[in-house]
């Protein structure tokens, strides 16, 4: 049963050192994802599962200690699933006897935050890469199954609005993307399941809503939780929409 959940966004500039000198403009956002992810910790969850948009090669399940890197980014920051980086073990192929990242960027994000909010290595950490094409109502029996893995599951939902809010945006200015914002605020805010199901898959394609998957993995997660909502961030630095969101009994 879900008894706790977070949402936050999933740019790599939330690493402090890929976004270089750029880093304190997002501070506040760094705050706050800290903090829901606390409130996840805070819960005693049994089991906390990390949902995330992915690229074709690394959706599906990945398991606690999986590796994730920023190395793409050119900075040297390597991450591990649900265990500090510091502690894994080395060996695989990857330079130097790192192991090969398999984390897609989204959940490697998710790590990354786990890891600085000093998240419990004791709980057990998995991962679910998702992919933007996955239908809604794939995705809500996604949510269900994961629900279902323990009597208190939390979820670590990771994802990003519309890119489309500014001339500057990564898909450039659409007119309908501030609406669309506004909605899955609301919907995060409320801890409104239904309006997360009811999300418009086309619409979210098309504004380059690259959250919309893993949210309504949460809407299924969710249906029957009752859990109350706490919107805690709901900004579009850069012109892509950021929430970060806590959910909560």
């Amino acid at each position: 049963m879900l008894i706790a959940a977070a949402v936050c966004p999933c740019p790599p500039l939330l690493v402090p050192e890929v976004a270089a000198g750029a880093a304190p403009e997002l501070d506040g956002l760094r705050s706050a994802c800290a903090e829901a992810v606390r409130a996840l910790a805070a819960a005693r969850p049994e089991r906390l599962i990390v949902v995330g948009p992915a690229e074709p090669a690394r959706r599906g399940p990945h398991a606690q200690g999986a590796a994730g890197s920023f190395r793409g980014f050119g900075v040297e920051v390597d991450v591990r699933l649900g265990t500090p980086a510091a502690e894994a073990v080395s060996g695989g192929d990857g330079a130097e006897g790192r192991p090969s990242p398999s984390l897609p960027s989204s959940l490697a994000v998710g790590a990354w935050l786990l890891e600085h909010a000093g998240w419990d290595p004791a709980v057990p950490v998995e991962g679910l890469g998702v992919g933007e094409p996955l239908e809604g109502e794939r995705c809500i029996e996604v949510g269900r199954e994961l629900a279902g893995r323990a009597e208190r599951v939390a979820l670590l939902v990771m994802g990003d609005g519309s890119a489309c809010r500014t001339l500057k945006a990564p898909g450039y200015l659409d007119e309908r993307a501030a609406a669309f914002d506004a909605g899955v605020a609301r919907a995060l805010a409320a801890a409104d399941t239904g309006a997360l199901a009811a999300l418009d898959e086309e619409l979210a394609y098309e504004l380059k809503a690259a959250g919309r998957a893993p949210l309504q993995v949460l809407a299924g997660a969710g249906a029957g939780a009752r859990l109350k909502g706490e919107l805690r961030y709901d900004e579009a630095p850069y012109g892509v929409g950021y929430f970060v969101a806590s959910w909560s009994s």
